[in-house]
């Protein structure tokens, strides 16, 4: 697996009573800060979030910022309640659903204790009328499926943010169950 440089850790999410109670856990890096994302209640709001949130068979339940890191972008955590699902279904479903997606290639991986796919790509920022580097992994729960997704501003701040994605990566574990 490729390595981009370690990174300090600064916390956890996933547990119940954290920021973003989770299926699974994983460690931050040091100064992103989690926030968990929750539908809204009109249904304008409710429209648009469906239009920014959920992508393929997935919905984001968590924004991890990395601007209190000095980096431009987010680690978002998308799940979905489908027990069935695989990782690599999920992930295929989840890049489909990008804006023209290209150069996709997945990857069997190990993350934490579990075992995930993981897919390198590029999009097309459309406003911008350029391509720019993606970076997801998914892993299947007994509570559904996870997609951990690095989001950046250009293939810089990409290339910046990696150490956190592997972080995250290398620490994740099941959740414990609420209660």
């Amino acid at each position: 697996a490729e390595t981009a440089g370690a990174v300090a850790a600064g916390g956890a999410v996933g547990a119940p009573g954290s920021a973003c109670p989770l299926p699974v856990t994983f460690d931050l890096a040091a100064g992103w800060k989690p926030k968990a994302v929750a539908p809204p209640e009109g249904e304008q709001e409710k429209e648009l979030f469906e239009a920014l949130a959920v992508q393929g068979p997935v919905t984001t339940v968590c924004e991890i910022d990395a601007k209190p890191a000095g980096h431009i972008g987010f680690l978002r955590v998308y799940v979905n309640d489908d027990a069935s699902a695989t990782a690599r279904a999920t992930l295929e479903a989840f890049v489909a659903a990008e804006t023209a997606p290209s150069g996709a290639v997945y990857r069997e991986v190990r993350a934490g204790t579990l075992t995930a796919t993981e897919v390198t790509y590029v999009t097309t920022v459309e406003l911008l009328d350029r391509q720019k580097k993606s970076r997801a992994l998914a892993v299947a729960t007994p509570r559904g499926a996870v997609v951990l997704s690095l989001g950046g501003m250009d293939d810089a701040e990409h290339e910046a943010m990696l150490p956190a994605f592997e972080l995250a990566r290398s620490t994740l574990a099941p959740a414990p169950a609420e209660g």
